[in-house]
């Protein structure tokens, strides 16, 4: 008995040596703290979190997509908006915090890939609605007319520009910024920012580091006009307004197609953000697959949705409403090319969208199929092996389904 009493102090001294040793600073091993369950990061009891500029871009967007429904709006006007001014700054806004900066849309548009080619639509969706729609409001729009149908402005080709513009910048703006520019190595470890974050360096006058602050950034291009982003997996409150890029569809598809997804997108940009904190590289890549694969979905879910939607209305007798699906339809698609399977690729690529789209890159007398809303076959969007839903749920391997 004795004995084993000696034995067990004798166990009780090592143990506690042990535990001892383990939280000595010196050792090789320190304990890695936890991730947060909300997207809150701190050093030295203040924050580190920053995407300022996200929402200001953000709001600028939802100004210029108002500039886009009204008929006094000019193309110089919304261009300004659009691209800032002479000096490169943001300029034209009623709410005077949005102008005078550095952040505008323009310059975040289609930043990585065919950037002059996707530019130069946007723009041109500009002067189209203010030299071509804007002027026939008040006339009936018809084949080869533009102006009014059931309450939607129509171009010539029956579609709904406001619509196009803006369901393409979902795509080649907001997902663009997040998926294949802050999340991505090439961002985050360019020049010395691995080398700076791994050493704790902060940038002058800040409490983060460069990379910590671009990974916040992509995290701002969704969550940036969501006032309380630590409830509801960063989902905006029951009433709140969503903006009208983004967020808005993503909330959808919680809602509607997938829900979780919330909640796995939400965890993901928490991962990527603390393995930055701790320095654990390969474990912030793997969570920025993750956003990558998932927001991609929202794109892919709502193309689908909206020809969907365009094949009811147009099948009911709802003319007016299957223009506006299909102008939303026609959006999501050309986001297409924006989105990214993780592996730094689309789900579906330019050409083949543009091909269908606006017949860029089609031989003679060949694509084009959705350039003209007023004589669209059905067979483009239903056929099983060519259609486009088929073509959009094979490009995502049945994520969708």
């Amino acid at each position: 008995m004795k004995n084993l009493k000696f034995l067990n102090s004798i166990l009780s001294l090592v143990l506690v040596g042990f535990v001892f040793s383990c939280s000595d600073d010196d050792n090789d091993y320190p304990v890695t703290p936890d991730a947060p369950v909300t997207y809150k990061f701190e050093r030295n009891g203040a924050s580190t979190v920053s995407y300022s500029g996200q929402t200001t871009r953000l709001n600028q967007a939802d100004e210029l997509y108002s500039a886009l429904n009204s008929s006094t709006s000019t193309e110089a006007a919304m261009d300004l908006m659009f691209a800032g001014d002479s000096n490169g700054q943001s300029a034209g806004f009623s709410d005077a915090t949005l102008n005078g900066t550095t952040k505008l849309i323009r310059s975040k548009t289609s930043a990585y890939a065919n950037t002059a080619a996707n530019r130069a639509i946007f723009d041109s969706w500009i002067a189209e609605f203010a030299n071509d729609v804007a002027p026939n409001l008040g006339g009936t729009a018809s084949a080869g007319v533009a102006g009014d149908l059931g309450g939607y402005q129509l171009n010539a080709a029956g579609q709904e520009i406001d619509q196009l513009f803006f369901k393409s910048l979902i795509g080649a703006f907001a997902l663009d910024q997040i998926i294949n520019n802050y999340i991505t190595p090439s961002q985050l470890d360019s020049g010395t920012r691995r080398d700076d974050n791994t050493a704790g360096t902060l940038e002058d006058g800040k409490n983060y580091t460069t990379m910590e602050h671009k990974w916040d950034e992509g995290f701002g291009y969704l969550y940036g006009q969501v006032a309380d982003v630590e409830s509801n997996f960063g989902l905006p409150a029951e009433g709140e307004a969503t903006g009208n890029l983004l967020m808005k569809y993503f909330k959808k598809v919680e809602e509607v197609y997938e829900p979780g997804i919330a909640e796995i997108v939400y965890n993901a940009f928490i991962e990527g953000r603390h393995a930055i904190t701790i320095a654990d590289y390969a474990a912030r890549d793997v969570a920025a697959a993750t956003i990558k694969t998932e927001l991609s979905k929202v794109i892919g879910y709502y193309a689908i949705h909206y020809l969907n939607d365009y094949l009811s209305k147009a099948g009911s007798g709802n003319i007016a409403g299957a223009h506006h699906s299909l102008s939303e339809g026609y959006g999501f698609m050309f986001s297409l090319q924006f989105t990214n399977d993780g592996g730094d690729q689309p789900y579906m690529d330019r050409g083949t969208l543009m091909y269908a789209l606006s017949g860029e890159g089609a031989p003679a007398g060949m694509g084009a199929y959705f350039a003209d809303f007023h004589n669209l076959q059905d067979i483009y969007i239903t056929d099983p092996n060519q259609g486009m839903i088929a073509l959009i749920q094979n490009a995502f391997g049945g994520a969708l389904d």
